[in-house]
């Protein structure tokens, strides 16, 4: 398994060693005693799968209280999937970092507790997966404006299929500063 460092701070690119051959080929998706070795959870709480088609862009998404890290890969498709920190406080806040996750490339993207996240599908359809550190919490749901310029995130896209929660979703600077992560150095 190969960390490649991103310039976000915690936020980390898994190539993952992928055994293969005329059959077919095998992986690990997840060690708990190798990600503790490299500072990244041992534990998981939550497993997620969502299906999209072209052109959909999920979030971008977080929770506050109860922030979620998340281990996310593709199982089928491509992706152009990005993290946003919004800890306050943080000396990268509002910085967003992003990866083309694919079927076959098999990478893995390590997004911390207190940064948001979403997805743009690239392939004619994707199959995402989410492995988090705490559990689903509606009333902890939150979200920002994909679109958000002061975030300026540069998407492969410029007119996504999006759900009404993130078409509506608020820009940064609109959201109450006790609705958002706190840095913790």
């Amino acid at each position: 398994m190969k960390v490649i460092e991103t310039a976000m701070p915690g936020c980390v690119v898994i190539e993952p060693a992928v055994f293969g051959d005329e059959r077919g080929f095998f992986f690990e998706t997840w060690n708990a005693e190798r990600f503790k070795a490299l500072g990244l959870p041992d534990t998981f709480v939550q497993s997620n799968i969502s299906a999209s088609s072209k052109g959909v862009l999920r979030g971008l998404h977080y929770q506050w209280p109860r922030p979620q890290g998340k281990l996310v890969s593709v199982l089928e498709g491509e992706v152009y999937d990005v993290a946003v920190d919004i800890r306050r406080g943080s000396p990268t806040f509002g910085r967003w970092e992003a990866v083309v996750l694919s079927a076959e490339n098999k990478r893995q993207f390590w997004i911390p507790e207190g940064f948001a996240h979403g997805f743009v599908v690239l392939s004619e359809r994707a199959l995402f997966n989410y492995l988090c550190t705490d559990v689903y919490v509606k009333e902890a749901d939150a979200s920002i404006r994909w679109n958000d310029a002061n975030i300026a995130v540069d998407w492969p896209i410029s007119g996504p299929t999006l759900s009404a929660k993130d078409e509506n979703a608020p820009f940064l600077k609109d959201i109450d500063e006790d609705r958002l992560p706190v840095y913790m150095p």
